[in-house]
């Protein structure tokens, strides 16, 4: 088993990552903390295999906490900001994961640390059945106006961006959030959700049908970008029978 540690100043971080854990056979949750101090301790002390390090924390940040650990416990970097991955990677974390955390994500991202920390174990998750058998139940959290919002992704049906924040439509709402349209890419499981225009991505399992450079999903039309039209035919071609 390896041993993890997770340090978050967010409680709902902390959830999301212990949920997540849970899923893993191969993971064992030591402790999911919001003081790092603490976390510190535990890996000093040699108890800790992998950490999940939240970069922006009051008392302690990511990047000090991982000078002053020393390589004594391996990392995977979580934040909402892009700008701390070089300094992280030049500090040798596993992985850095953006939120909002998709499980197909950090599913890829703990088999990265498993071929590190387990180099003779062999994968107890095939990585093409996990995410597929996980999806109907697989979640994000967004930040809205007044609150944080669980979104189940079988219920995407089409993401817009929009200037400096993107719409999540689904059957049953539109929810708006800050956020840019590639970090939310980034977070989307790719074998059910594809980039075809500069403001849209979809969800494959939604779409209704396809005319020319036009997707129809219910009454919208999505159009097909040009920078995106090869790849996104290429996908459906692969579906066809």
């Amino acid at each position: 088993m390896i041993r993890c540690l997770v340090v978050d100043d967010e409680p709902l971080a902390l959830h999301i990552l212990e949920d997540y854990i849970s899923k893993m056979p191969f993971l064992q949750l030591v402790k999911a903390t919001t003081n790092p101090i603490e976390a510190l301790q535990l890996v000093q002390e040699g108890k800790i295999d992998l950490v999940f390090l939240d970069v922006q924390m009051p008392e302690l940040t990511g990047i000090q906490f991982l000078r002053i650990a020393n390589g004594k416990a391996k990392v995977i970097l979580t934040t909402a900001y892009s700008q701390y991955a070089l300094e992280g990677y030049e500090l040798d974390v596993i992985d850095y994961l953006l939120k909002p955390i998709a499980f197909d994500r950090f599913f890829k991202s703990v088999q990265k640390a498993q071929a590190i920390l387990q180099p003779s174990s062999k994968p107890e998750v095939k990585t093409e059945a996990a995410p597929q058998s996980d999806f109907l139940s697989d979640f994000i959290f967004v930040k809205t106006e007044h609150k944080i919002q669980k979104v189940y992704l079988n219920d995407i049906l089409f993401i817009e961006g929009l200037k400096d924040y993107i719409s999540i439509f689904t059957p049953a709402e539109r929810i708006i959030t800050l956020q840019n349209m590639k970090k939310m890419e980034d977070a989307l499981p790719e074998k059910h959700f594809i980039r075809v225009h500069k403001s849209y991505i979809v969800s494959i399992n939604k779409i209704d049908s396809i005319e020319r450079s036009r997707i129809f999903i219910g009454d919208k039309i999505i159009p097909v970008g040009d920078t995106y039209r090869d790849e996104f035919f290429k996908i459906v071609d692969g579906k066809n029978i």
